[in-house]
């Protein structure tokens, strides 16, 4: 069974507004090496229909961009990504595939085909996750900035607080630090 790893760009308060982050070479390299180590990706819809009307035009070569975004654009074409939703059913990019029914089960057997690891990369379906004792790591890309607005991460809120487990803390040139935890039990 592999792992199911959130990981997002955030802000010091919270914030995981996808325009607040920092979008350099090294921050792309940061989410390849994530993606490379993966066997898969997973979003709720939003998060899907976001990536979707940008990155495949970008592996395309049809939307210039710098060769670290280019390199993320081509791998993402060709990684296995899973959608959960229940308003869309048809998920015509290379490689996509929808989950359908009880969100536990979906998951839970998506993790289990999934030897390499499942990466999670929406915010509000990580909450839900969460809520379902499905996250076993976290790798949060930190941002040296406040945004002084939302989305935040865990809006929504969960049930109690989940205790985590420190397993690495690597800054970046740019000043935001990437941390990799563990559920604690």
């Amino acid at each position: 069974m592999g792992l199911l790893t959130f990981s997002i760009n955030v802000t010091l308060d919270g914030c995981v507004d996808h325009q607040e982050g920092i979008a350099d070479n090294e921050t792309h390299a940061f989410f390849t090496r994530l993606m490379d180590e993966g066997g898969a990706m997973l979003w709720g819809r939003v998060t899907y229909e976001m990536m979707e009307s940008y990155w495949p035009a970008v592996a395309r070569g049809d939307e210039e961009a710098p060769p670290a975004m280019r390199e993320w654009a081509v791998k993402l074409e060709a990684k296995p990504k899973y959608v959960v939703s229940s308003t869309r059913k048809d998920f015509p990019w290379t490689n996509s595939h929808h989950i359908a029914g009880d969100l536990r089960t979906g998951v839970q057997k998506l993790k289990d085909a999934t030897p390499a690891g499942v990466l999670l990369g929406s915010g509000k379906l990580a909450t839900e996750l969460d809520r379902l004792d499905l996250i076993d790591e976290y790798k949060f890309l930190v941002h040296p900035r406040i945004a002084g607005h939302g989305p935040t991460l865990y809006q929504s809120g969960l049930p109690s607080t989940r205790r985590l487990e420190l397993l690495s803390a690597k800054p970046l040139r740019s000043g935001a630090v990437a941390m990799h935890y563990r559920r604690a039990h």
